[in-house]
């Protein structure tokens, strides 16, 4: 009988689907930028970090390795943002 009534609660929501305010406002702004910015700034980040490995500076290396992988993970959610949230309900 919970299980039944917290799924009826869960249902009942958000029944228009809308998005809170700060996800409306972090998709104002992330709807501005355009998206080959993140795919070159995770390019970027691998040549520095290649730049910083062959200049023997392996823990720079490792720690700006890692950030193409979110870089493309915020340029997908900047595309996402564009052909399904911000400008689709203009």
């Amino acid at each position: 009988m919970e299980t039944r009534d917290l799924k009826n609660k869960a249902d009942n929501f958000n029944p228009e689907r809308k998005e809170g305010p700060v996800a409306a406002s972090i998709e104002k702004y992330t709807s501005k930028l355009p998206s080959d910015l993140f795919l070159w700034a995770a390019l970027g980040s691998m040549a520095v970090s290649a730049t910083l490995k062959i200049m023997k500076k392996d823990e720079e290396a490792l720690f700006v390795g890692q950030w193409p992988a979110p870089f493309l993970l915020l340029g997908l959610y900047n595309k996402l943002v564009k052909m399904e949230g911000y400008e689709k309900d203009k």
